[in-house]
């Protein structure tokens, strides 16, 4: 049994790739059209020509889809769990499935010689993944050299939300106990999330199904895959932006763009750049 099948059996990691494979089955051209925009805007570039791109913590390959599309020179995709990397070699079969310019591996930002084998990257993107690999701190340390000189580091990191977020890594670590705790904590929350977003589209007198319609403009992402993500994603790992902020400036980056979710439950989402060295 591998590592990851492991810590999956002892309730110590979410699934997130079998999360991924179901994600598959609604990923259209408007998703990815959507994916390709949030990369263009949190980046500041038009297009991703003559750069080299790495995804740490591919998921369902969305974005390095998205970076190829935009015309990255070389994209590098790699993620920890074998469904995850599944789902990306699926979206490279489907639009790219002769680019030699695009590589998927299994691998782990926590492992340091796996990474010293990578090289440097122009843009390193890891949305949402560095505070799921159950030891955050390393992670972030760990990007530091991919990132080229003059090169951009993207990460989101979840938002330190103090005594919530610890209730909810509470209600996480019991979801990841076997199928009787994950349809427990299924049932209570997800007609939560649904009560609580028709009681404010209401408020506000807009059409309630509009809500799951335009969620896919955030990101290219879907609402109820969402859901279950954040209900069971574990190893979870939370902090304050400044704390981010501060952390990489003390390693020669400074921050060129910043987008919080407003001190509520989410990601904060950095780019920074790196010094010349």
């Amino acid at each position: 049994m591998t590592t990851h099948a492991l810590e999956i059996q002892q309730g110590r990691r979410f699934e997130f790739g079998k999360n991924w494979l179901r994600f598959l089955q609604v990923l259209n051209e408007d998703r990815i059209v959507e994916a390709e925009r949030s990369l263009r805007a949190m980046l500041e570039f038009e297009s991703l020509s003559g750069r080299s791109f790495l995804d740490i913590g591919s998921g369902s390959g969305l974005f390095s889809l998205a970076a190829m599309r935009l015309g990255a020179a070389k994209v590098r995709s790699f993620d920890y769990d074998p469904q995850s990397v599944a789902c990306t070699l699926e979206l490279k079969r489907r639009y790219f499935p002769a680019a030699e310019r695009w590589t998927i591996e299994e691998g782990s930002v926590l492992d340091a010689a796996y990474l010293a084998r990578l090289g440097r990257f122009d843009v390193v993107y890891s949305w949402g993944v560095l505070h799921h690999t159950g030891n955050m701190r390393q992670a972030l340390e760990n990007v530091v050299p991919l990132v080229a000189a003059g090169g951009k580091l993207f990460v989101a990191i979840y938002n330190d939300q103090g005594r919530a977020s610890r209730g909810w890594k509470a209600v996480k670590t019991i979801y990841n106990q076997g199928w009787a705790c994950r349809l427990l904590v299924s049932t209570v929350f997800i007609p939560h999330f649904i009560v609580r977003g028709l009681a404010g589209d209401l408020l506000r007198m807009r059409n309630p199904f509009s809500r799951y319609r335009e969620y896919k403009k955030s990101r290219g992402m879907s609402l109820v895959r969402d859901w279950f993500d954040w209900l069971g994603g574990y190893p979870f790992e939370f902090a304050k932006p400044e704390e981010i902020f501060e952390y990489y400036r003390a390693r020669g980056f400074t921050l060129a763009k910043l987008k919080t979710c407003g001190g509520t439950l989410g990601n904060n989402e950095f780019v920074f750049q790196k010094g010349a060295e």
